[in-house]
């Protein structure tokens, strides 16, 4: 899809926000390209008259993107049951980069919900957004980290303000449930380090030790590459998965650690090509759950950052 050009640079200024949104409502970077784009093209199609009374191009164009994610939403559920194994959000190297340091109109003054805006695009959140209902995620996403009133949310949803209040409430809920118990950064830093360091041992014990016993691991593939159909459950059979992986690789891999929204992340390299992605979830100083995209379409922005 060719670039629009949004004719003002006020409007193009809006392209990272926008982006930022769509990406945290789809999961998906290429598809979050593609709904801010079809957002550009409904601005340019609209009488240059009606342009000029409209007051906030930012505001018109984040009810029109949020409105295109709501029905991809609908539609994506029924492609991801189609979808070849286990569906994972699309993980970014430099989310900040990415969308221009910009993801919310003003900082909430409530601490938790801050650091709930801070983790708003990492790889764990986003499978906690994939549990609500479409409804659910636009609603949370639009008040809590773009601080749309509900009166224009509604607008959006085709709901009454007060029932998508409602949904935000129940979303926040929901939420916050999801992410009870996770690991500060640093808490999670160490961890991670460890679990590596642990793997390079190749020593089954220490993997375990580092594990919750309840420990779950899920692999996207998207039926282009080998990944693990159903997730892998247990602490055990995730240090098999995991060390198994590292022994049929051979002398061209390298595993590095990136800095990302989602903490720091594994990522695999076969002779410097990026092939595996490895987010994680710490809780109280154990991996509960690992994410590993495999899925080399999902990977594209990830090439040449292999140390």
């Amino acid at each position: 899809m060719s670039t629009v050009d949004a004719s003002s640079d006020a409007v193009a200024a809006e392209r990272p926000a926008l982006l930022g949104l769509a990406y945290r409502l789809l999961g998906s970077f290429a598809e979050a390209e593609d709904a801010v784009q079809s957002g550009y093209e409904r601005w340019l199609r609209l009488p240059e008259a009606e342009r000029a009374e409209i007051r906030s191009p930012g505001a018109w164009l984040t009810r029109v993107v949020g409105r295109i994610c709501l029905d991809e939403l609908g539609s994506a559920r029924a492609r991801r049951e189609a979808y070849v194994g286990e569906w994972l959000p699309e993980p970014l190297p430099d989310a900040p980069g990415v969308f221009g340091g910009r993801f919310a109109a003003a900082p909430p003054a409530d601490p938790a919900e801050q650091a709930e805006l801070a983790e708003g695009v990492s790889t764990a959140m986003l499978v906690v957004l994939e549990t609500l209902t479409p409804a659910e995620r636009v609603a949370f996403v639009l008040h809590e980290a773009f601080g749309l009133p509900f009166a224009e949310i509604a607008e959006v949803v085709g709901r009454s303000p007060g029932a998508c209040r409602q949904l935000a409430s129940s979303a926040r809920a929901r939420v916050r449930a999801g992410r009870a118990g996770a690991a500060s950064a640093e808490q999670h830093a160490a961890v991670v380090h460890a679990f590596l360091a642990a793997a390079a041992t190749g020593r089954i014990e220490a993997l375990v030790e580092l594990l919750d016993p309840d420990a779950r691991l899920v692999s996207d593939g998207g039926g282009i590459v080998s990944a693990a159909r159903r997730p892998v459950l247990g602490a055990e059979h995730v240090a098999r998965y995991v060390l198994g992986i590292i022994a049929k690789r051979g002398e061209g891999l390298s595993i590095s650690l990136r800095d990302t929204a989602s903490g720091y992340v594994a990522v695999f390299a076969q002779n410097g090509v990026v092939d595996t992605v490895v987010s994680v979830e710490v809780r109280e100083g154990r991996l509960s759950e690992l994410w590993l995209v495999r899925n080399p379409e999902k990977l594209t922005r990830w090439q040449g950052l292999a140390a």
